[in-house]
């Protein structure tokens, strides 16, 4: 009898071995007396855990722990766990989001010997959900602005622009939309999509300068279970979430060599492996590349592969910066006075001339962004419908008068540029995130433009 109970245990552990969600029995002591293959492998264990008796809060750490939503502790008051949503820490130091079902262990005599959970790693369903939500944000945000005629801009450099999209939009032509941070790129390359065959398809974005190399490469192509440490299950890369609509690479100028061979392939034969993977998956996906960087510089100084390079901008578009389209400053400030009308409820009316003529003559180093965070903050400091002077940043309220009358590029440009980041470095304690942030642009932007204006921490700047 007792063999036969042993063999009917090994039988079980052998048929829990193979369910994906984790399973863990628990006695009245807070030891785990069994653990399955799927559980070690969330929290990141091999087969040093098998055979042992362990305290449950050392091996399986989550934020229920300690406190009296302890699975445990509410099964000796009697409740039975369904769905519970908890966060386990992995042997890594990671917290994965987790959905935990428990049942009572008794004897013979039914009396309560321990517990039972069921862990179903929660990570891919997430994963998933915010990809959906920043698919739908994406889409809210840029709402009405996805047809060409809606884009703000009437000047001569913008109406070139605005003849070329329509044609590019009806093709599978890869396109590079190059110009400053803040211009506006993400939103011509949303504006293509929208217009295009594949409009009904995803529009996916990849900031590859916010992302490391190893973290780039598995968010583009996604990776294997058991890739790397961490790799717990299957990913999809952004270029299959895509496949059938547009990707669109964000900073392509900040992506390694190494990968940049990669992304050589999927353009030429519309196919890539996940990251540890053997199969060979096949897309169809629109690319639109953006950069803030000159890339054919890149290209000479060996940090860009030239063939990539010419693959990418078969359709190259550059947008001006705000300084060299002043003509559409008026037309963008009314249209970030109606968006922050509604968004926030007010009813603003007009610009006073005399702020109209310092946001007029003011450089924008940030651009388009930076109006609109600089029109942002006159909403916050007005009470009444006209934004005036005073409700600007403090740093842009000088008279016309007290700025270059023509801004021309050279060393004029320059000192413009120059004086415009020192002020919001000096008013920001010198934080660069904030900093960053006021300016409309990233980080990575702000310091390879203190980099080129020799602009230092100690607030010494070379002539």
């Amino acid at each position: 009898m007792e063999r036969l109970q042993m063999a009917r245990h090994s039988e079980a552990e052998v048929i829990l071995d193979c369910i994906s969600d984790g399973v863990i029995t628990i006695d009245l002591n807070k030891r785990i007396t069994f653990i399955n293959r799927a559980m070690r492998e969330m929290l990141g264990f091999g087969q040093e855990t098998g055979g042992q008796v362990m305290a449950c809060d050392v091996l399986v750490q989550s934020n229920i722990c300690s406190t009296d939503q302890c699975v445990l502790e509410r099964a000796l008051r009697g409740e039975r766990v369904s769905n519970y949503e908890a966060f386990i820490r992995c042997r890594d130091g990671r917290l994965i989001p987790t959905s935990i079902n428990t049942d009572f262990l008794r004897d013979d005599d039914g009396r309560l010997i321990g517990l039972i959970e069921v862990i179903r790693d929660m990570s891919i369903p997430k994963e998933l959900t915010a990809k959906a939500a920043e698919v739908k944000e994406l889409k809210q945000r840029l709402g009405e602005q996805s047809k060409f005629e809606n884009i703000v801009g009437r000047s001569r450099r913008m109406r070139e622009i605005f003849s070329l999209l329509p044609a590019v939009a009806g093709s599978k032509t890869s396109v590079l939309v190059t110009g400053e941070s803040g211009t506006g790129k993400e939103l011509i390359a949303y504006a293509i999509h929208a217009n295009s065959l594949r409009k009904d398809k995803r529009f996916v974005v990849v900031n590859c300068a916010a992302l490391s190399e190893g973290i780039l490469e598995s968010e583009l192509f996604g990776h294997v279970r058991g890739a790397f440490t961490g790799a717990f299950y299957d990913k999809l890369g952004r270029f299959e979430l895509a496949n059938a609509g547009t990707i669109f690479l964000d900073e392509i100028g900040e992506v390694s060599l190494t990968t940049q061979v990669k992304l050589l392939r999927v353009l030429e034969k519309e196919e890539f492996e996940r990251v540890g993977g053997i199969k060979t998956i096949k897309v169809d996906v629109r690319i639109v590349a953006a950069s803030n960087r000159d890339l054919a510089a890149a290209v000479k100084n060996g940090t860009f592969r030239e063939d990539l390079y010419y693959r990418i901008r078969v359709f190259p578009i550059e947008l001006p910066p705000l300084r060299e389209r002043r003509e559409d400053i008026p037309l963008l400030i009314t249209h970030f006075v109606d968006k922050f009308n509604h968004e926030l409820g007010r009813k603003i009316r007009q610009v006073s001339s005399e702020a109209l003529d310092v946001l007029k003559s003011y450089s924008y180093p940030g651009n388009i962004r930076e109006l609109e965070n600089i029109i942002e903050h006159a909403f916050v400091c007005c009470e009444s419908d006209v934004i005036q002077l005073e409700h600007l940043p403090k740093d842009i309220q000088a008279r016309p008068s007290q700025r270059p009358e023509k801004v021309v590029g050279g060393s004029s440009l320059r000192h413009v540029e120059l004086d415009a980041i020192l002020r919001v470095l000096d008013r920001t304690g010198w934080r660069y995130g904030a900093a960053s942030e006021q300016l409309g642009i990233s980080r990575s932007t702000l310091w390879r433009k203190l980099k080129r204006l020799h602009i230092r921490s100690s607030h010494n700047v070379s002539p």
